[in-house]
């Protein structure tokens, strides 16, 4: 161990631990790789460093570092790279007093700064040990603590919460006390690392105190009624208090409880503060939040997220053609086979999938969607809901959440159906495809979705790993994998709703058994995830609440209104079939016709347009004029039958007079 001329500690990869006091200063770089870092990518939880913005902001951070020097090539850094993403990621919380970083000394640009540095090894790190036997996770982690608590005052990063034990009487003095925020107490032994980790979780948040006491205090173990360690005390700001009930006594379960507590949300920095002020200048306050389980799905969330997906954002593309027109049907198909929703809407869905099958055009104008959607013939039975209405996914102002939400909302609830129905999905070119419900939502996103940005995230997340999938319950765990990582990257952000914020879900309270420890590390039990997942998105976990029956009843159409029959005919009017267009599982042969060089299309395409708007397709209308003709002739059949026995009957009854 040595310390360079920048003020940097260095740990050879080479030599084993010794208590050490450490002094760092690496400041956060604001500015990022020009280019994609091979072994790290900006969806990781680690912060890219370069000799450009390494040098530049030497000794004036606010914030501890620890850092990696690592190489592309090396084999070595390469396995390690998943250890350190996932250290990263665990310590998130902590970024305002210590962060982590990486650097490629591989990479041309950055031979200089690693020269400067004296890095002859890799990986190399800065204000850390990297011992062959004792570089986990945990370990390095506490290393981390250390490193904090023995800062010097004058160094003391300016946003890290004292971490030694708290006194006996200044705890003892909360009780009773009312205040302006919860404080939480982690009693622990004086060798637990527990309550200072909690408290570096919960840095980023306000409304919560975390103290950290130790279980030598024998007169505060007695006055809280502590018997054994750890345990989390908590007083209330109305003065009440009593032990913090978790289901397993880990660090995690205690920062999700803590954080999930009514008022606690994640601190806002100056700017943001300052932007949602200036949206909010001249509104009144946001409204009072539905009542809502979070155990729960909402069909109100679904069904209003439909309906700003039919009537919203479909509505930016006046014509749908090629890919885009590809693109609706495959998702009309997934929804429609899929949506475990009320009658009125799954049969709407099925409708307008029966309508984009029967009309293989090379575009489709948007408005003949939209009366569809808007149910403007009137038919029997469809209905979808013409307003939003969020529940689950309410924010606690306009802006936040809602639709974004209620789509990844619509897309799991589909990875459950198709898992749990397997079949059904038969007979549309779409069977037998455990990516089929992820790559609709893949391009859907990359097409339709509003925000540029959020689709090009997620097709990077797609690219990197979504090739993996190969069965219908890995599909399942994949999209809830990514939709962590997703909240991991949003969370802190304008984005962030603070009423609601960004977590890793499920939450312990929500599913205990999906969180496990090991060797100090908080881990996925995928096994229990995976159980819950298929309950929570199931059918009989969908909740009708704040659904409305009321809708308009059918009726004739308006004056103003186009009838069935002419009403698909005014929007395709001039639109050419194409077999390109159709979908794989139409039968060539309704395609191509015979004769006159393609007069089937059109002879198909007659009797669906004109009969579409009474709920029967030209299959429904054939069936319907045999079973008639067949009637006919057995009503026929019977007249002439019961006619020729009646003569008979009274020939042979008849008895002259004598």
């Amino acid at each position: 161990m040595h310390q360079s001329d920048a003020g940097c500690i260095t740990f050879n990869s080479f030599r084993m631990a010794v208590p050490f006091y450490f002094k760092i200063i690496i400041l956060a770089a604001v500015f990022q790789y020009g280019q994609t870092a091979r072994l790290y990518t900006e969806e990781d939880p680690v912060v890219i460093l370069t000799s450009d913005t390494l040098k530049q902001t030497l000794f004036n951070s606010s914030s501890a570092w620890l850092l990696q020097f690592y190489s592309s090539w090396c084999g070595h850094c390469i396995q390690y790279s998943p250890t350190w993403k996932a250290l990263a990621g665990d310590v998130k919380d902590w970024s305002q007093a210590i962060r982590i970083g990486v650097l490629d000394c591989a990479h041309e640009k950055n031979f200089d700064i690693c020269k400067e540095f004296s890095i002859h090894f890799y990986p190399t790190f800065r204000v850390c040990y990297s011992a062959r036997a004792d570089r986990e996770l945990q370990t390095v982690r506490q290393l981390m603590v250390n490193f904090l608590q023995n800062h010097t005052r004058q160094d003391w990063p300016v946003s890290c919460p004292p971490l030694e034990p708290a006194r006996t009487e200044d705890i003892l003095s909360l009780m009773g006390q009312k205040s302006e925020h919860y404080t939480a107490v982690i009693v622990e032994d004086g060798d637990s690392y527990m309550g200072r980790e909690v408290m570096l979780d919960l840095m980023p948040y306000q409304g919560v105190v975390v103290k950290r006491a130790l279980n030598s205090e024998k007169l505060l173990m007695e006055k809280l009624g502590i018997i054994t360690v750890p345990t989390a005390y908590l007083f209330h700001p109305n003065g009440t208090h009593a032990v913090m009930e978790v289901q397993k006594r880990l660090r995690f379960f205690y920062s999700s409880f803590l954080k999930l507590l009514p008022g606690v949300h994640r601190k806002q920095s100056t700017s943001v503060q300052h932007l949602e002020q200036a949206a909010n200048k001249g509104h009144s306050s946001s409204e009072v939040l539905k009542e809502f389980d979070k155990s729960k799905v909402y069909m109100m969330d679904l069904e209003s997220g439909l309906h700003y997906l039919l009537r919203v954002e479909l509505a930016t593309h006046k014509t749908l053609e090629g890919e885009e027109l590809k693109t609706f049907k495959d998702f009309v198909t997934v929804v429609a086979k899929l949506f475990p929703g009320r009658q009125s809407v799954v049969k709407l869905l099925e409708t307008l999938l029966e309508w984009l099958v029967s009309l293989p055009l090379e575009k489709i104008p948007y408005n003949a969607i939209l009366d569809l959607a808007n149910n403007n013939m009137r038919i029997s039975g469809l209905y979808l809901s013409e307003h939003v209405q969020w529940v689950g996914c309410q924010g606690s102002s306009v802006a936040l959440r809602g639709y974004p939400c209620s789509l990844w909302t619509l897309f799991h609830v589909l990875t459950v159906q198709a898992a749990s129905q397997p079949d059904a999905l038969a007979n549309t070119a779409l069977e037998d495809d455990p990516l089929a419900v992820l790559q609709t939502m893949r391009r859907y996103i990359g097409t339709f979705f509003g925000c540029r940005e959020c689709g090009k995230h997620f097709e990077q997340m797609a690219q990197e790993s979504m090739s993996q999938v190969k069965t219908l319950d890995e599909a399942v765990l994949w999209l809830w994998r990514r939709h962590n990582q997703v909240n991991v990257r949003l969370a802190g952000s304008l984005s962030e709703d603070p009423m609601f914020p960004k977590t890793q879900w499920p939450t312990p309270d929500l599913c205990p058994a999906c969180h496990e420890e090991q060797d100090g590390l908080h881990v996925w039990n995928e096994d229990m995830v995976l159980t819950f997942l298929k309950q929570h998105y199931g059918a009989a976990n969908i909740s009708p609440k704040y659904i409305s029956d009321s809708h308009p009843k059918p009726g004739l159409p308006a004056p103003n209104k186009a009838i069935a029959a002419t009403l698909f005919n005014v929007h395709v009017k001039g639109l050419k079939p194409s077999a390109e267009s159709a979908p794989k599982y139409q039968k060539q042969s309704d395609l191509n016709g015979a004769g006159d060089g393609g007069s089937g299309v059109q002879k198909e395409l007659g009797p669906s347009v004109s009969f579409l708007g009474l709920g029967f397709s030209s299959v429904d209308m054939s069936l319907c004029v045999l079973l008639y003709a067949f009637s006919c002739v057995f009503l026929m059949l019977m007249f002439f039958f019961f006619r020729v026995r009646s003569k008979r009957w009274k020939i042979k009854s008849h008895r002259p007079f004598v």
